[in-house]
This record gives C-alpha cells, sequence and structure tokens, in this order.
C-alpha cells in the first residue's frame, strides 16, 4: 500500500490543536475581509443591486421599512463579501490541515476539483448577473406602475439577489458533477444521452421555477441549463474513459 511522507502517526491531541490554529487564523481573515467589506458595503451594495436600480421607475428607489434593516443589511452583505475575500486563506487553511493525509494523486484531483468547482461557479453568478437577475426584475417591476409606484425592501432585494447568485453558481457545477460521476463509475455517457428528453423537461421546469412565468426569461434560463448539461455528458465521457483505463492498468501490470 503506498505511503506519504507525512503519514507519521500523530496522538489526536496534536490533530485537535493544528485544527484549532486553523480555525483560529479562518476566523481572523474572515474578521478583516468582514471589517474591509463593510467599510464599503454601500459600494458593494450598489453594485449588487446595479441590475435593480437601473430597472426601477424614475419616481421610485430602494427603501428600509424598520431602524435596524439598513445596518443588518448592510452587515449581511459585508459578511459574505468578507467570506468571499478570506476564502484563499480559508481554503488554503483546510488545504494545509487535510493534505498530509492524502496521497499524492488525491491531492492533484482535489486542486483540479478546487480550480475547475470555483471557475464553474463563477460563470453561474455571472450568467445570473448580466442575463437571469435582469430577466427576472424586468418582468416583477412591469407590474403595477400606473396604479402604484414599486419601492422595493433593500433587505429583500438583496436576499433576492444573493439567492439567484448562489443557485446559478451551484447549477454550472452540473458538468463537473457529471465528470466526477463518470469517473467513479457512477454513471455513464450512453445513460445520460437516453435522457435527453427528460433533461430538456426538467430544464425548462426548473427554469420556470427560477424566473418570472413569461417565456422568453425561462427560454433565456432554460437553454443555458441544457448546454451545460451536454457539456456534462462529454465530460461524462471522458471521465467514464478514465476510470476504464484506471480499472484495467492493475489487471494490465498483473503477471500471466
Amino acid at each position: 500500500m503506498p505511503t506519504t511522507p507525512e503519514e507519521d502517526r500523530k496522538p489526536l491531541t496534536e490533530h485537535l490543536d493544528e485544527l484549532r490554529r486553523r480555525l483560529i487564523r479562518s476566523l481572523i481573515a474572515l474578521g478583516i475581509g468582514t471589517g474591509i467589506c463593510y467599510n464599503y458595503a454601500e459600494r458593494i451594495y450598489r453594485a449588487l443591486l446595479h441590475p435593480l436600480t437601473v430597472a426601477l421607475p424614475a419616481d421610485s428607489h430602494l427603501i428600509f421599512t424598520e431602524l435596524t434593516e439598513a445596518f443588518l443589511t448592510y452587515f449581511k452583505l459585508s459578511l459574505w463579501g468578507g467570506f468571499v475575500l478570506s476564502s484563499p486563506v480559508i481554503f488554503y487553511q483546510a488545504w494545509r490541515f487535510v493534505s498530509p493525509g492524502l496521497y499524492r494523486k488525491e491531492r492533484k484531483l482535489v486542486a483540479v476539483f478546487a480550480g475547475w468547482s470555483t471557475v464553474g461557479f463563477l460563470a453561474g453568478m455571472a450568467f445570473a448577473y448580466f442575463i437571469a437577475i435582469p430577466a427576472v426584475l424586468s418582468f416583477f417591476l412591469s407590474f403595477g406602475r400606473s396604479v402604484v409606484v414599486p419601492m422595493p425592501s433593500m433587505k429583500d432585494s438583496l436576499s433576492m439577489v444573493l439567492r439567484l447568485l448562489l443557485i446559478f453558481g451551484v447549477l454550472f457545477e452540473l458538468p463537473l458533477t457529471l465528470y466526477l460521476a463518470g469517473r467513479a463509475g457512477i454513471l455513464t455517457r450512453e445513460f445520460l444521452r437516453k435522457g435527453r428528453k427528460g433533461a430538456v423537461l426538467g430544464a425548462f421546469l426548473l427554469a420556470a421555477v427560477l424566473t418570472p412565468p413569461d417565456a422568453v426569461s425561462q427560454i433565456l434560463v432554460a437553454c443555458p441549463i441544457y448546454v451545460l448539461f451536454e457539456l456534462g455528458i462529454l465530460l461524462c465521457g471522458l471521465g467514464e474513459r478514465r476510470h476504464e483505463a484506471a480499472a484495467a492498468a492493475p489487471s494490465a501490470a498483473a503477471p500471466s
């Protein structure tokens, strides 16, 4: 069985001490990041809510209805921003804690997964910010302008934007998830190909849940979701070949 250079056994107390140090460093980084983001909270809020503010009528603006709403909204935003800002430090501390227990091949796989998952998540948030969120907002703001003026709550508006950013960030992890499923031998490319009709239906059902009930918004969201599924089929096939090669390697190396 292969071993790693760090495979010297440590007592449990040393592992707990190291975990405590890593957590403290991560919390310090989170606190610093949160403080920096709170200093620029209004600018960050304005940037995140830009798709909403540009879509509001000229006589409308964001409001807060409770005395503590503005402070708590900015503080919540600062926590999220602080986590994003300190995430390299947090992930590095987590990596330093778990990496001594991994083999070299496992370390490489984790590093590749972390890199590609980050790219997919950022791509999903960009799609949500520039395409999905404006489509959702334009639909909801189209109601009642002749009778009432929309005055969205700053807290609820931020929650909706963050929720959509998170949802689409996770959705864009689909190709990587299918690749890993193929690599592990859980799914095959042929199985996914047979499920194309169901994937089309699922994409439009998911778009109907995530977007307003108008055809344009649903198509704008459903089409990229299905494209991600098709990309996932290709990556699943690649993972499937890697799995078959890894399974064949020991038998090829075994003496006849």
